[in-house]
């Protein structure tokens, strides 16, 4: 079948309108710009006036395989979604979970590491043994995470004591103002490690996924990050970060 010269002058200018686009995309420079609450070690947090943590180091590589500086902002967590939908942030990465609701007003680039949430006491406490143990008691939380919904769901009896930060969570449960808090299994395990007083129950209560959250805007964005994060497992950054930061069974 023969083409005629407009027609196959049409197609290549289509080619080439592609061509350049995926050049033109592919040599952005421009910053990233990501927020998180480096309130989370060690996923992230702020050490020497510098953030730091899993997420941070696991992002800027991504950053470099793609030749395009991370700009970062902190925010509290429950601001971190609300920064991308009002498209102020092009990611927003902070030990988030990918859940149903939240991938209805964003992206995910693919999972980059598995967790979940756990319980965490006092060393000493005797009462709380098992999760039906956290039916009635006071429990401490972060605003705007998943914690808050799942024990509202699962364990409605619970009191809930919702607060801003990470920190302040487990603050309570050290000075004895709740029973328990419930977080991610990461910052749970760092803290016990590091902190000490504290232990976590047995059993995780949920089984989740973190991602990278991406404005819904800018799908070439979730692409290219999975590209990176796919050469970063390939060149072993990736491992070597995992070792880095969960030296023991804490992942």
């Amino acid at each position: 079948m023969s083409i005629s010269r407009r027609n196959l002058f049409s197609v290549l200018c289509a080619i080439g309108v592609s061509c350049l686009s995926h050049v033109a995309f592919a040599q952005n420079t421009q910053p990233i710009k990501a927020v998180t609450d480096a309130t989370f070690p060690p996923m992230e947090f702020v050490e020497n006036n510098k953030y730091t943590g899993f997420d941070i180091e696991l992002v800027e590589a991504i950053g470099q395989q793609l030749k395009r500086p991370i700009e970062w902002t902190n925010v509290d967590f429950k601001g971190l979604i609300p920064s991308l939908t009002s498209k102020r942030a092009d990611i927003a990465v902070s030990g988030i979970y990918i859940t149903p609701e939240r991938a209805q007003v964003v992206n995910f680039a693919n999972s980059y590491l598995a967790g979940g949430l756990v319980a965490m006491v006092k060393d000493n406490n005797t009462t709380i043994k098992t999760l039906d143990d956290l039916k009635g008691k006071r429990i401490s939380v972060q605003i705007g995470t998943k914690s808050v919904q799942w024990l509202r769901d699962n364990i409605p009896s619970a009191q809930l004591v919702e607060v801003e930060k990470n920190q302040q969570m487990f603050n309570l449960v050290d000075i004895g103002r709740v029973d328990a808090a419930v977080t991610g299994k990461p910052a749970a395990f760092q803290y016990a490690r590091t902190k000490g007083g504290v232990k976590i129950l047995p059993n995780q209560l949920t089984t989740e996924e973190y991602g990278i959250a991406v404005r819904k805007d800018l799908p070439d964005v979730s692409k290219d990050i999975n590209e990176a994060l796919a050469q970063l497992k390939a060149n072993g950054t990736y491992d070597k970060l995992v070792k880095k930061w969960f030296p023991t069974t804490a992942q």
